[in-house]
């Protein structure tokens, strides 16, 4: 390479450094300027690398490094540097609710769904380096999203839109509208990224802290990011296994059949050695096991709660129950559908009834929802001597009703499906739990 060359290739290499040191400074102003109007998004704001890349359209993150256009973040921010605090919110709320690591659904839908759920919780931010006027097509999305009174995670934003079948011209508007940062950063292996599961890890540890943080020293910016908390809250929720819940509900009784556990081989064989055919200790003959044996499962029927849904939550219920050694040979399970009275109940004694029941299953209802019906008639059941050992009561419900006021005298859990529900009523006493559809629709029997 002659002399002009080499002062070519070193003027270019100055030139990429310079870019990328004012790209830095910009995405630093960016971020200071957040940090003081969310001061409880201190860790999360600052835990990104900065890197150049010119094939970035225009801003991108990996969860860990946020990648700029080195043209277009200049470009953009002499413009407005508001659109550039916007864009840097809108990565950091991508990793918050790890939008990045939940994938398997249609990929755009998905990654138009996780543009619209941040955008909506910083248009729903009355803050000034993220104020900016809304478009009519953002205003008619957020309408008709908002119609439903749910909280707008991107996954129930994935089941709205493709629920409206949108045509090819209405579904690239929205794209373009919503379109922030480039998500091909989410599946590109090859920047070394770390695991997914440490990624998911290290931002659910800032999102906790962010969260704790929202509910005590910033109660003021939580009262006016109350729909921000009430996402967090959403993403941070621990999801449970059904089946292991339904543990919970057995209870101990000896049952006429050898316990292994309690036996011990070698003074078993030493009794023989020694006198030949008579043993020193023989197998207990009964033995102590933890099953299910008589518990009430209640179905919210209102109009809110989907059939489909109702149905692969009992059939889970049934598949668990039908697991070898869950249950005792007899039961007595009541399976009772209510919405704001009860309409139907059915009592299960054996396999044989649960299997039947599950064949002709048959919704009954669809009006409102009340829960306190229910706990009535299973108090009344109780003191007709229909239940001499209720273990608890499961409720399957999206969480719109009454609760009742009084604390019942057996264990009570509200279970939720985690994209519908709304559990901000549910009493102290009772139990919360919430499953996801795809752990109902993996396991539901077939």
């Amino acid at each position: 390479m002659n002399y002009n060359g080499m002062r070519l290739e070193e003027s270019g290499r100055e030139q990429a450094e310079q870019l990328e040191r004012i790209g830095r400074e910009i995405l630093t102003l960016c971020r200071d300027e957040l940090y003081f109007s969310m001061r409880f998004m201190d860790v999360a704001l600052s835990s990104f690398v900065y890197v150049m890349d010119p094939e970035t359209e225009p801003f991108g993150t990996d969860g860990y490094r946020m990648y700029f256009h080195p043209g277009r973040l200049g470009g953009m921010y002499r413009e407005n540097r508001i659109l550039v605090n916007r864009a840097y919110l809108h990565m950091v709320l991508h990793c918050i609710f790890r939008h990045l690591t939940k994938q398997g659904m249609e990929e755009r839908y998905w990654n138009l769904s996780c543009d619209i759920a941040a955008e909506h919780i910083i248009d729903g931010c009355n803050l000034r380096p993220v104020r900016y006027s809304r478009s009519l097509l953002r205003r008619e999305t957020y309408r008709k999203l908002e119609k439903e009174e749910h909280v707008l995670n991107a996954e129930w934003i994935f089941r709205q839109l493709t629920e409206w079948n949108l045509s090819e011209k209405e579904l690239s508007m929205l794209e373009e509208e919503f379109y922030v940062d480039d998500h091909r950063y989410w599946t590109d292996q090859t920047k070394n990224r770390p695991p997914d599961q440490e990624m998911e890890r290290k931002w659910k540890e800032i999102d906790e802290k962010m969260e704790t943080d929202l509910e005590t020293f910033s109660k003021e910016a939580a009262e006016r990011e109350g729909g921000f908390l009430r996402e967090l809250k959403v993403a941070n929720r621990e999801r449970s296994d059904y089946r292991e819940f339904l543990r919970k509900f057995s209870v101990f009784r000896e049952e006429m059949k050898s316990d292994p556990d309690t036996f011990d081989y070698g003074f078993y064989s030493y009794g023989l050695s020694l006198y030949g055919n008579m043993p020193l200790i023989e197998p207990l003959e009964t033995r102590e096991v933890r099953k299910i044996e008589e518990f009430a499962v209640v179905i919210d029927t209102s109009m809110s709660c989907s059939g489909s849904l109702v149905r692969r939550f009992l059939e889970e219920t049934y598949s668990a129950l039908m697991e070898n050694e869950s249950y005792f040979r007899k039961v007595n399970i009541h399976i009772i559908q209510c919405d704001e009275k009860v309409q139907q109940d059915t009592k299960i004694t054996d396999r044989d009834e649960l299997i039947e029941y599950m064949e002709h299953f048959q919704l009954y209802g669809e009006g409102g929802t009340d829960f306190r019906p229910a706990f009535d008639y299973v108090d009344r059941l109780r003191e007709e001597g229909e239940f001499t050992n209720l273990k608890g009561l499961i409720y399957f419900t999206d969480g719109y009703g009454i609760y009742p006021e009084r604390m019942p005298s057996y264990r009570t859990a509200f279970v939720f499906l985690e994209e519908d529900y709304r559990d901000a009523d549910v009493p102290a006493w009772a139990i919360r739990l919430v499953i996801s559809e795809e752990s109902l629709r993996e396991h539901a029997a077939v």
